[in-house]
């Protein structure tokens, strides 16, 4: 019932589809982006050329085709449905199905199932011994075994379940299942929605929205009343024994004698609408995760200094959700999809079999951060970075970029600039930070030469 309100709100309610847009956009965005990070035996470099074959590879498998079971969600896709339903819903599964799709040379494919199919309602004592919650099998332990899927949606519609007498459960073990839930207390085995808080005040404010625009909306149509002494002796006009008076833009119109007007003034929404709302936001907010100004738009009382605060607090909270789909979602299906491409032949990894954990190092690669003053931000950077508190690398990944690509990439700006004789203004070899021209060095001498003066010669008679 909870996952059923919290999908409503999520489609009925501008605030809540706002507050899920901003989670999933800061989370995942455009995609967490993996990096091979698999080192040399001797020396401990990067083996580059390893890391370029697997990431081909993976680039070449993370396509809709490939990677998804239906062939509908490419892998960057899965994660941004990941988080939203993890939001939504309170979880979801992913199932890893070890057959090729598409023309993939990898047999592994991802099928995303949604948390309706796990049977709420099964919790039994299975015949091995395990307990079974909710659908889900545990051992003593309280670890996953197995999960019990139904063998179709129950929301579909009735034709297509009509001739099933009995449901079907499906018993999948847990080594197929990547079950994302946030875990906030001890033994959970099902995921909360993270509108569980903000239901209740959003069906509220929804009421009272309706309310003021009803009444807005009377209060406006009402233009004004007549006042007369006399109804029976006084009258405009009658229909069906009703007083009928009409009113057009511009008109004048004689009154009775005795009869007055008194026009109406609307006053609603009042001055407590705007206050009142933004208080409810707030807490709505602070209950999904993310800003006051994601939710509203509302940019009106914002300043430098509050959006730096409100920011940081938030991206906090974007962290701990993007270091948690790194760990629970990103590593677990990388880690099989290495196994299985080497097993199929698509990667020729020497020694994986007996050190597979040298090819699993792999660096993933949040969305950027965005600034909020650019030059002040840039400015802090650049002097973490001289003063040894944070490395170059450290600043790019947290804009989301790659270290070694971007190197590369500045490596060959400045080549091309060289070869076509362009000084650039963001050369630092070549200009100051005030754009003034860097004088050539010149190179010292190994073994300075010491001249000795020559004696004169002396005349001779």
């Amino acid at each position: 019932m909870l996952r059923n309100r919290a999908r409503q709100l999520v489609r009925d309610s501008d605030f809540a589809k706002a507050a899920l847009r901003a989670v999933r956009n800061n989370v995942v965005g455009t995609g967490i982006r993996m990096q091979a990070q698999v080192r040399m035996q001797r020396g401990g470099r990067l083996a580059d050329e390893i890391n370029r074959r697997i990431e081909e590879e993976w680039d070449r498998w993370t396509s809709a085709k490939r990677c998804n079971t239906s062939g509908k969600l490419s892998w960057y896709d899965i994660q941004r449905l990941s988080i939203t339903s993890m939001l939504e819903s309170g979880e979801v599964f992913i199932r890893l199905v070890k057959q090729p799709f598409g023309n993939s040379k990898v047999p592994l494919g991802l099928e995303i199932i949604e948390s309706d199919l796990l049977d709420d309602d099964y919790n039994a004592i299975a015949n091995n011994g395990n307990e079974i919650r909710m659908g889900v099998e545990i051992d003593k332990w309280g670890r996953p075994v197995a999960y019990h899927f139904f063998d179709y949606h129950p929301g579909d519609y009735q034709f297509s379940y009509a001739n099933k007498a009995v449901k079907k459960r499906i018993r999948i073990p847990a080594d197929d299942i990547i079950h994302l839930y946030l875990i906030e207390r001890p033994g959970q085995t099902r995921g909360v929605s993270a509108f569980a808080t903000a239901i209740m005040r959003l069906r509220n404010l929804s009421g009272y929205e309706e309310a003021e625009i009803v009444a807005a909306r009377a209060s406006s149509s009402m233009m004004a009343f007549v006042k007369t002494p006399d109804q029976e002796l006084f009258e405009d006009g009658t229909f069906d024994q009703e007083s009928v008076l009409d009113f057009s833009p511009g008109s004048i119109r004689r009154l009775a004698p005795g009869e007055e007007m008194q026009f109406v003034t609307p006053n609603r929404p009042d001055d407590a609408f705007t206050p009142f709302v933004q208080q409810m936001l707030r807490a709505v907010a602070a209950g999904v995760g993310c800003s006051y100004t994601q939710v509203s738009s509302d940019f009106s009382q914002s300043n430098y200094s509050s959006s730096r605060l409100e920011l940081l607090e938030t991206r906090t909270h974007y962290k701990t959700l993007q270091q948690y789909l790194i760990e629970s979602l990103c590593e677990e299906v990388y880690e099989k999809w290495l196994e299985m491409a080497v097993l199929a032949g698509a990667l020729d990894l020497p020694g994986f079999d007996s050190n597979p954990e040298r090819y699993e190092e792999a660096k993933w690669i949040a969305p950027a951060a965005q600034f909020i003053d650019p030059q002040k931000e840039a400015s802090a950077y650049k002097d973490l970075i001289r003063s040894g508190i944070m490395t170059l690398s450290q600043v790019i990944a947290l804009h989301g970029g790659d270290f070694e690509d971007q190197m590369r990439q500045r490596q060959h700006e400045l080549a091309v600039a060289d070869e076509l004789g362009i000084v650039l203004d963001t050369d630092p070899s070549q200009v100051s930070n005030n754009g003034v021209s860097q004088p050539t060095p010149v190179p010292p001498t190994e073994h300075p030469v010491q001249h000795e003066e020559e004696p004169e010669l002396e005349d001779i008679d």
